[in-house]
């Protein structure tokens, strides 16, 4: 079995907590109200912001003999960059306060998140950090496309409140299959250890501030 594989079936319990979030069933039910929506893009936009900074400091912790790694990283930068920029555009264009967003506090799950894999990449294994890359990639391959068409049909909002999520269901599955090489050329156990625990722990915080949001229907 390849690590990648391995990967999904070890994650599988921590996957399924994730997924099972009211807020995610709504909005693939289609019964997501609009302040539901806009607290999810509010949390993904302070998580967002550091998908960048995140990507440079595992590049520049990484060791030598994992080169080929921080050249792949170099790329994911280029495409990343600026993405929280196209939420706070959504946020816009649903009526919402934007920069009453970029100010705000994230919720406490959010942060942790955050703040747990700038963590691993300092004080533990730097690899670690595509731990989370499998939680937040993996998850739009299968939640985004199908969340946007109930949304756009039960919000009867414009196709530009959902660029983020639209451009990430698409762009994701391309970034998938990079994943996947990349995962399945890492040999050493303690690599594949990093990238299993901190994924386990992604998918549970991640779960978390899903759970955070304050629902209406």
């Amino acid at each position: 079995m390849d690590f990648h594989t391995r990967l999904q079936a070890q994650t599988v319990a921590e996957r399924d907590y994730l997924l099972a979030a009211p807020l995610i069933e709504l909005a693939l039910q289609g019964r997501l109200a609009l302040d539901g929506y806009l607290a999810f893009l509010g949390q993904a936009y302070h998580h967002v912001k550091h998908t960048v900074p995140l990507l440079m400091a595992c590049g520049a912790r990484l060791p030598e003999r994992l080169e080929w790694l921080r050249e792949a990283i170099g790329e994911y930068i280029e495409e990343e960059y600026g993405h929280q920029e196209w939420i706070l555009d959504d946020i816009r264009a649903c009526g919402g306060d934007a920069e009453a967003v970029r100010r705000a506090t994230p919720n406490l799950p959010t942060e942790l998140m955050v703040s747990y894999v700038y963590d691993r990449i300092n004080r533990g294994n730097p690899v670690g950090f595509f731990g989370m890359v499998q939680v937040l990639e993996g998850t739009s391959v299968v939640v985004a496309s199908r969340a946007v068409t109930a949304l756009q049909a039960s919000l009867k909002l414009p196709p530009q409140a959902f660029s983020y999520l639209t451009s990430h269901g698409s762009l994701d599955l391309e970034h998938i299959e990079l994943f996947k090489g990349l995962m399945n050329r890492l040999e050493e156990g303690e690599d594949q250890a990093a990238v299993i625990h901190t994924a386990k722990v992604v998918y549970r915080l991640y779960g978390d501030m899903f759970r955070s949001l304050s629902l209406s229907v």
